[in-house]
């Protein structure tokens, strides 16, 4: 009879020890189960984050840096194109310097006050239509340079330069 106990042992044993193992199968299948649910969620939040950097950097970032290029390049033209302006304001005034000179000369050469009258109203008319024509010259120019200008911000290419 203790050979049958010894029996009846040993089988509630391997009995014990099977659903022993079964049990740590299944927890282990669930826990690889939960284990790989939670690396494709994080693969998938992964895939997201990825593609929301890609679109933030596709309709934030590389418009920005865009708009701030021709920001950059508008006001560069605007430096060069004021540079342009100053240069032929001088240009201008030697001129009026010139000419107003030239009018001293030929009034202090006058014979008789009829003829200096005569030298003083040439030179005022032909400053006043100088003075027109220069200003008439500049107002170009600086029409010129503010659509040269909006066209760089815009990013059009369309160059244009004093006098043409």
């Amino acid at each position: 009879m203790a050979e049958d106990t010894g029996n009846v042992a040993d089988t509630a044993a391997d009995e014990t020890k099977k659903t022993a193992d079964f049990a740590a199968n299944q927890a282990k299948s669930g826990a690889d189960q939960a284990a790989n649910f939670a690396k494709d969620a994080a693969d998938r939040m992964r895939d997201a984050g990825g593609q929301a950097q890609t679109a933030f950097q596709e309709r934030i970032v590389e418009p920005a840096k865009r708009a701030g290029e021709a920001l950059r390049q508008g006001g560069q033209k605007v430096a060069e194109n004021n540079q342009q302006i100053g240069v032929k304001m001088i240009d201008q005034a030697e001129q009026n310097t010139r000419e107003a000179f030239a009018a001293m000369r030929n009034a202090a050469q006058a014979k008789d006050l009829s003829e200096v009258m005569r030298v003083q109203g040439d030179y005022l008319r032909e400053q006043s239509q100088r003075s027109m024509a220069q200003a008439r010259e500049i107002g170009e120019l600086i029409v010129s340079f503010g659509r040269d200008a909006v066209g760089a911000m815009r990013g059009e290419g369309g160059q244009r330069t004093g006098g043409e």
